[in-house]
């Protein structure tokens, strides 16, 4: 379980892509969930893809969320070590209404 500060709405379950960075965007495909330190504008066209995001860092005002409630997307930022305990590949439930992500397998 892995708690953040904040949350885009919605519940969903995917598959992880852990990035550590922008260079890393091209592992990303339709429909998987993405987990990152954080993100900037260059990340955003990535949004239109994507089931949902998690983040290490952030908080209410932070380029994620923000970006994440735009396009109907669950979020939970802030959660400090997302990008530590989920690996790519597994499969998560995020939680944007109570900012929880589980791991499921």
């Amino acid at each position: 379980l892995l708690v953040g500060c904040a949350g885009a709405p919605g519940v969903v379950e995917g598959t992880a892509v852990v990035c550590m960075g922008e260079e890393e965007m091209d592992k990303i495909h339709a429909d998987e969930i993405l987990v990152v330190p954080a993100t900037t504008a260059s990340w955003t066209p990535i949004f239109n893809v994507i089931k949902a995001v998690v983040t290490d860092g952030g908080g209410y005002l932070t380029h994620a969320l923000i970006v994440a409630r735009e396009f109907g997307i669950p979020a939970v930022v802030g959660t400090q070590e997302g990008t530590k305990k989920i690996k790519t590949g597994q499969r998560i439930k995020v939680d944007g209404n109570l900012c929880r992500v589980w791991v499921i397998e």
